[in-house]
């Protein structure tokens, strides 16, 4: 069985002030050209389909523009997951009706998490749809302990496994943050307390591991336990990274290749430094003036309007910075980045300036607790 796994689409994501939808668009038709020629008997999507839980209706038209091509048309199976960006239930909304048309969507956990089935020359592949649920509604909805991520995504795993015939062949498909892996500045964490990451060795029980959540197209934990990455470049962070998606084939053993298929978008996302006289006069070598860019001066003084300048050469100059200076515009070192920060580590900085005195245990708990419990309203907002 051949099948593409991808993820992290973020469809509806704002960079720096522009709407990427277009930019979307646009390597999604790649994707589609992508099924055309490999002729794939699946493809899977693991997670973070939207940016936000109430996307725009743009990214609602382009994902179901997307989906309807690629059933319609190339008649491909599709499984597809919530991730923490998403809403579940309204990515699940209808997917009852949708899976007799070859979409399987698993958005909210459903009190029986059944394998996907699909079949090869050789028989059955199971696909089980490890769908990103809290540890709270895991316990809520099967009514057992679930104290943290880790034991969230083990309880969904042996549940669905118990529904797998021994010796089968079997893929997860999951939303979560291994222990391990690198991460971008563009991904939100799991768990403002910090006990959001889980071992890779939970699914050694799998043939393939086809996961999301983190940007950067990467192993984690083993050699068939893979990221796929994000679709775009979501970040300045991830501007050396490449982008793509994983083309997987599973034979009748079990045995696992995989290839990562480059996608070229429309713009780049790219970081650069220089003189701003240099810069002035156009074009780098190998790059795009219509690139999304970050702009640092090595200048020592500054330079009179040098963004709006520099705008004339770059239309998509999205963040400045001169080397010298720090974010504040003092002449110290370099200071940290609030975007790398945490929220909780972020509220315990402005509540030191704003008091004195740094957060107590008592209330940084009831800070991450009123924060997750934001994020769970959010991604389970009602219809």
């Amino acid at each position: 069985m051949r099948f593409l796994h991808t993820a992290d689409w973020h469809l509806g994501r704002i960079f720096h002030g522009v709407h990427l939808t277009d930019d979307q668009a646009y390597v999604l038709e790649q994707f589609i050209t992508l099924v055309k020629d490999t002729r794939p008997d699946a493809i899977i999507i693991a997670g973070d389909i939207y940016d936000r839980s109430v996307p725009p209706t743009e990214a609602v038209r382009l994902l179901d523009e997307t989906l309807s091509r690629l059933l319609m048309d190339y008649k491909v199976p599709i499984i597809m997951i919530a991730g923490n960006h998403d809403s579940p239930e309204r990515l699940g909304f209808g997917s009852s009706l949708m899976a007799s048309q070859g979409l399987h969507v698993v958005g909210s956990l459903p009190l029986e998490l059944n394998p996907i089935i699909l079949y090869d020359t050789y028989g059955p592949v199971y696909f089980a749809p490890i769908t990103y649920a809290e540890p709270a509604v895991v316990r809520e909805t099967w009514q057992m302990a679930a104290p943290d991520h880790e034991a969230a995504v083990a309880a969904m795993i042996e549940h669905v496994n118990a529904k797998i015939p021994s010796g089968a062949r079997r893929i997860a498909v999951a939303h979560a943050f291994l222990a391990g892996g690198s991460e971008c500045e563009s991904e939100r964490p799991l768990s403002v307390g910090g006990s959001s990451m889980v071992n890779a060795a939970i699914f050694k029980s799998f043939h393939y591991t086809a996961l999301g959540h983190l940007h950067n197209s990467q192993k984690a934990g083993g050699e068939n336990i893979r990221y796929a990455g994000s679709l775009l470049k979501y970040s300045f962070d991830e501007a050396k990274q490449k982008k793509g998606i994983n083309l997987v084939e599973i034979d009748e053993q079990g045995g696992v290749k995989v290839e990562l298929v480059q996608l070229s978008p429309r713009r780049d996302v790219r970081c650069v430094t220089g003189l701003f006289a240099d810069l002035e006069k156009g074009v780098q070598p190998g790059g795009n003036p219509d690139d999304y860019l970050m702009v640092t001066l090595d200048d020592n003084e500054p330079i009179l309007d040098a963004r709006v300048r520099l705008k004339a050469v770059y239309p998509n100059v999205l963040d400045f910075a001169y080397t010298r200076l720090s974010r504040t515009g003092t002449l110290k070192g370099p200071a940290a980045d609030h975007r790398k920060l945490t929220e909780k580590e972020l509220f315990s900085s402005f509540f030191l300036q704003m008091t004195g005195d740094t957060l107590t245990e008592k209330q940084s708990a009831g800070f991450v607790q009123v924060v997750e419990e934001l994020y769970r309203q959010q991604r389970e907002v009602k219809i």
